[in-house]
């Protein structure tokens, strides 16, 4: 039976930590690990545009000697050119294992139930599983998992809703700190022992872990300006900092948008961890990869 990855609630606390391990161990061995994917070529088909997501997922995929084949959203036309279940079904014949970076989680959730082979979700408008399981890989690295607090600053988005499915998987306890209306949803925020209130000062104090993610995502451009105001008092910044523990580590997913939710002297600092994070993603998908498809 094919295994895909929609959201990190698909996933055990033990399967989490093989992930992590496994990551580690890659991590360690980059260029002397072998070529488990040897002979299989993986799809990548975004509809949004991407860096980090793009490039770690080619990069792994050839690190492990694997094929990348990068389709854009011009070349498919998900659900216009051609119906999504035709797109997986075809596809489904030619790759052994297909990343979807979509605006919508339906569209992925339809993908993986076309598709004979491993589904990724590479991000959608809901949830960003590699993201938030690189998040909890480089938390792991940097501070462990027991009893730490980490407090996450600005939206409640996608990126937010992975971090606090894998959260309560591994008993993390999360203080969320969004303005009126922009708060996760309860049925996810529920899952876990989160707080969910609207004063960053609140949330930050005596946090091992600080994170923000930019207040206007992409396909929100029309309520920039609305968000940039509602926004405006939830910056990472200096003052924020020093109601976190001395040795808080900061986090953001990137890009960063300077200035906005956070400082350059922060985003650049000694206790910022932003680059590591980067990098695990390369480490924490090449693990998703070897276990979806090698079982």
């Amino acid at each position: 039976m094919k295994k895909d990855l929609i959201s990190i609630n698909d996933l055990s606390a033990g399967e989490i930590n093989e992930i992590f391990a496994l990551a580690a161990e890659l991590k360690q061995k980059r260029k002397t690990y072998g070529e488990p994917l040897k002979g299989k070529t993986l799809g990548l088909l975004f509809e949004k545009p991407s860096n980090r997501t793009r490039v770690s997922f080619e990069v792994g995929i050839t690190e492990l000697g694997g094929h990348a084949v990068y389709l854009g959203s011009e070349e498919i036309k998900l659900g216009k050119r051609e119906s999504i279940k035709d797109v997986a079904q075809v596809l489904s014949r030619y790759l052994d294992g297909l990343i979807v970076r979509t605006f919508s989680h339906a569209t992925v959730i339809e993908m993986a139930k076309a598709s004979t082979i491993p589904v990724i979700n590479g991000l959608t408008d809901f949830s960003h599983p590699c993201q938030g399981l690189s998040d909890l890989f480089t938390i792991k690295e940097k501070k462990g998992f027991a009893g730490i607090k980490v407090a996450w600053i600005g939206d409640g988005n996608n990126v937010l809703n992975s971090l606090l499915f894998g959260c309560a998987k591994l008993g993390i306890k999360v203080a969320v700190a969004c303005p009126k209306g922009y708060e996760p949803k309860k049925e996810i925020a529920s899952r876990t022992e989160t707080s969910v209130i609207n004063s960053p000062q609140d949330a930050v104090k005596d946090a091992d872990v600080v994170y923000t993610d930019v207040w206007v995502s992409m396909g929100q451009e029309k309520e920039a300006r609305k968000r940039l105001k509602v926004f405006k008092k939830f910056q990472v910044n200096s003052e924020l900092m020093r109601l976190a523990k001395k040795d808080a580590i900061v986090m953001h997913c990137l890009p960063a948008h300077r200035g906005q939710e956070i400082t350059d002297d922060i985003l650049d600092g000694k206790q910022s961890v932003v680059l590591d994070q980067a990098e695990n993603r390369l480490h924490a998908q090449k693990a998703i990869l070897i276990k979806l498809l090698k079982g």
